[in-house]
Order: structure tokens, then sequence, then C-alpha cells
């Protein structure tokens, strides 16, 4: 990792402004390679930088695995509800640059979530050019009709006010009136739209896994820091996609 200036690296972390950093050198706070620095303008491999005796907090791209639960918005204006950088440690919410979801799951939407503080990151988890799947669990209102595994692996469905018919998708029926619904883009809202088209209503909606990412693991509003690493070009054929 490359040196970075003290004041900028704490800054970026969300431990404190720029301006504070000489006042926590001052204090005793900061440490590099054991020895109090000169100023905050020092450059330091942040390796080698201890705050409070502890290593520095994600000091590289952050890229987080969450377990999205009902009731959170993917915003950061909390007058549209709770959001899901509430769930997160105050550290992460204050880093710069912002920690952001790399898509989006609507309030009422449970499952995989990622966020990331670098932007070429969601652009490759995001672009269509990546075909990464998404693996949706989806309880419906009224029973499902066979042919639609037929209807949307055609690629035929175009949704209301658009002209660009959706990608291919696979659709597993599992019960009466609960499927799984495998993508490889991300229109708005479009698990509900391509039911609706069909004449369907969906209840219950949750991403089992984003790419390769799966929260099996992880119960509502856990979370975990993953390689901060792009999808594949091609994944693997169990894995999942952007919505």
């Amino acid at each position: 990792m490359k040196p970075r200036r003290l004041d900028e690296l704490l800054a970026s972390c969300g431990y404190t402004s720029r301006r504070e950093v000489k006042n926590w050198i001052r204090a005793g706070r900061v440490r590099v390679r054991g020895q109090k620095p000169a100023s905050a303008s020092i450059k330091a491999d942040p390796g080698e930088v201890l705050i409070d005796g502890e290593p520095v907090d994600h000091p590289g791209v952050l890229l987080v695995l969450m377990h999205k639960p009902a009731g959170y918005v993917c915003s950061h204006d909390d007058r549209e509800g709770p959001r899901v950088y509430d769930l997160l440690p105050p550290r992460w919410q204050a880093r710069n640059p912002s920690l952001n979801t790399v898509g989006r799951l609507d309030k009422d939407t449970t499952g995989a979530l990622l966020l990331t503080d670098d932007g070429t990151l969601v652009h490759a988890w995001t672009h269509p050019k990546r075909k990464v799947e998404k693996h949706y669990l989806v309880d419906l209102a009224h029973p499902l009709d066979p042919t639609l595994i037929g209807f949307f692996a055609a690629g035929d469905l175009v949704l209301e006010g658009e002209t660009t018919p959706c990608r291919p998708a696979r659709l597993e029926i599992l019960g009466d009136t609960r499927a799984r619904l495998v993508l490889t883009e991300g229109k708005y809202h479009q698990v509900r739209r391509m039911f609706a088209a069909v004449g369907n209503e969906v209840l219950r909606l949750h991403r089992e896994c984003f790419g390769p990412c799966s929260i099996a693991h992880l119960l509502p509003g856990q979370f975990e820091t993953i390689n901060p690493t792009g999808p594949r070009e091609e994944p693997p054929g169990n894995g999942a996609a952007t919505a």
C-alpha cells in the first residue's frame, strides 16, 4: 500500500477531520513505527500507523456484504426511513469517499446487499457486460403458470414504459406460489414488474446472493467485509447477479 499523508489517511478512514489530526498527534493518539510523528503532513505506510494502539481501520478499499433486513432503505437521506448505513459502524459512515450501495434493494426487500467506497467496484459489479447473476426467492399472491419458465427465458418480456426487453432470466418453480428467479441485469423494481406484467403480485422478495456472494451465513442486519475485487467476467453457474 502506498504511503499517505497522516491527515488524509485518518480523515478518509472516518477517524476525524484533517484539521483535527494534529491535535490527535499532540495527544499521543497517533504512532508511526512506534514513534510520535513530527507532523500531520508526513507520509507513512498505513500498515505502520497505529491509532490509540490499534491498526488503521481498513485503510484501503472497503467492500461490505450485508444481509439487508426489511424496513431499511438504500439511501443516505434519513427522511426516507431507517437506512442500511445506520447498521454499520459510525466510523465507516464517516469515510471519504463515502460508502454507497452497489445497486439498491427496496425497503421491503431483504437479502444480499453490497456496499463499497470505490466507484470502480460499483461499475464492475453492475455493468451489463459483466452479466453478474442475482438469485431471488419470490413469494407470490397467485399460483405460478409453468409456461412462465420458457417465457422469462426467451428474453421477450418488455416492461411497461420501456422499449428494450428484459434479458433472459431463469425461473425455477419451488411451489404453487414460490419461485427462484435469476437475473443478469438490474432494471428498476425488475422482479416485481416482471411478475406484475404476467398478472401476479410479489408479496415477499429476498435476494439470496449477489454474484458469488451469499448471505446464507448472515442473520438480518449482520454484515462482513469481503475481498474488494470485482466479479469475474463469467460468474460460476451457481453465482448471483445485480438487481
